[in-house]
């Protein structure tokens, strides 16, 4: 028989248990959506590097194809049987996010080429950062950092800028997914 004591640190054992399994999932969804973004962020980034006249077009279906692979991540990853089903709400939440930062960047501002390069990624690691705020230090230290370096090669890298950020926000979030997958 035990105590009240020894159940009480038994179910705080088993509370702890739990909270780094929901953690390590989460991380595992997020270590996807950052490994596909990453790619996608890569090759738009080079794209506008090489072939600045094709930028209009690759960062389109750069954005398509993000908001589509993290629809199929979510939909074709099994879920615990309590585990809400996809919600359309996180569609809206994508529309939103992207109307509110063409407003800041084509109604508000008027942003060339290399404001765009530096708004996008660091309007994505601003929300990247605050979501760590609730589910992790990996979020919170992967936001700043790409948001640091983002904001060096905008201030000090010159016509390679495209080319740094394939490296710093796409590399960035390979290598912030990979970092999350070893839990």
């Amino acid at each position: 028989m035990i105590d009240s004591t020894q159940a009480a640190e038994a179910l705080a054992d088993i509370d702890d248990i739990v909270r780094r399994v929901r953690q390590s999932q989460l991380y595992q969804l997020a270590s996807l959506a950052a490994l596909w973004w990453g790619a996608l962020v890569f090759a738009g980034n080079l794209i506008t590097w090489l072939w600045p006249a094709y930028a209009g077009y690759a960062w389109p279906a750069v954005d398509i194809l993000g908001v589509g692979g993290l629809a199929a991540i979510r939909l074709l990853t099994p879920r615990q049987p309590h585990a809400a089903s996809f919600d359309l709400r996180l569609l809206l939440v994508f529309a939103l996010f992207f109307a509110f930062g063409n407003l800041c960047t084509s109604v508000i501002g008027d942003f060339g080429p290399r404001q765009l390069g530096a708004f996008w990624p660091i309007y994505f690691m601003l929300f990247y950062t605050l979501a760590g705020l609730w589910f992790g230090t990996a979020f919170v230290a992967i936001g700043l950092g790409i948001t640091a370096l983002t904001l060096i090669g905008f201030f000090y890298i010159g016509e390679a800028f495209p080319l740094w950020m394939a490296f710093v926000n796409g590399g960035g979030l390979i290598v912030g997914g990979l970092w999350m997958r070893r839990g």
